[in-house]
């Protein structure tokens, strides 16, 4: 049995039992042993009479929250954060989407540069998988994926869905465009299929369009990394011996630290962010 300074301990409007450790907070008190359980089964504390009202989570929300959790509780992940100066690539996007008859968003950039940084940093597309679950004496592996398959979040009206473009590493960026928007489209229709939204091994976050500067992902359970990508935003930099007003967007990298280690993780941001900054190895 644990304790905590006297500060914690709250009677809850009852006196505490002799030999009872009890955790307290604003609403009532709980045991160790039922908080215990209470983490473990992925459930809050009730707020016992603090309630003022239950909101009903949808299929998707369960589903989310089920995998979140599972990830926070399986990987330690590790986080990596740069900014990447996407001045020429904001510059020419315009033009390019005429050019190739398809409107080319920052996601389909996000995209393309993470299937080209994964080909060179193949163990971003790893998974920590046990030989065997029922004889840990066994050991486990890394599991390489065969395919970049990019899933990317996308905000629906029946909560958050993450669509796969799938062996993103052989398509061209004009190729990545047409089928992010198709799959944006069905996504907010609520028309993707199951084979659209299975066989992730690398994911992607993107709330630039939300004006947020910088966010750390959560890693989809199938997956050991995902990128998160803010908001491009004009900043004061020095370029070429002069400070000059640039274009730069925040990256952050969320990894599990049992697939990757922290130097190899760094080299491939380092390459991803080198293939945003020169954007005609993104169209070539």
């Amino acid at each position: 049995m644990f304790r905590l300074p006297e500060a914690f301990y709250l009677s809850g409007g009852r006196q505490q039992a002799e030999g009872e450790t009890c955790i307290g907070w604003r609403g009532g008190y709980h045991k160790p042993e039922k908080y215990k359980k209470s983490v473990q089964a992925g459930l809050e504390a009730p707020l016992d009479n603090a309630v003022e009202m239950h909101v009903p989570l949808s299929r998707i929300q369960r589903l989310i929250a089920e995998r979140m959790l599972a990830s926070k509780w399986n990987k330690p992940c590790f986080y990596l954060e740069t900014r990447a100066d996407v001045t020429e690539l904001m510059g020419m996007r315009h033009a390019l989407s005429k050019s190739l008859g398809v409107k080319v968003t920052s996601n389909a950039f996000f995209i393309r540069a993470l299937a080209l940084a994964a080909q060179q940093y193949p163990l971003v597309v790893g998974r920590f998988v046990w030989q065997d679950s029922q004889d840990p004496a066994a050991g486990a592996v890394i599991q390489i994926a065969n395919a970049i398959n990019v899933g990317f979040a996308v905000n629906s009206p029946q909560g958050l869905v993450v669509p796969v473009i799938k062996q993103a590493q052989s398509k061209s960026l004009a190729r990545i465009a047409e089928e992010e928007k198709l799959l944006t489209a069905k996504a907010r229709s609520n028309k993707l299929t199951l084979d659209e939204l299975e066989g992730e091994t690398i994911a992607l976050s993107n709330l630039g369009a939300y004006d947020i500067d910088s966010f750390l992902g959560i890693v989809p359970p199938p997956t050991s990394a995902i990128l998160a990508a803010g908001k491009v935003a004009l900043a004061a930099v020095p370029h070429e011996g002069h400070i000059v007003v640039r274009k730069l967007v925040s990256l952050s990298l969320a990894v599990d630290h049992r697939v990757i280690d922290s130097v190899y993780a760094a080299g491939f941001l380092r390459c991803l962010t080198e293939q945003l900054q020169d954007p005609q190895q993104l169209i070539s």
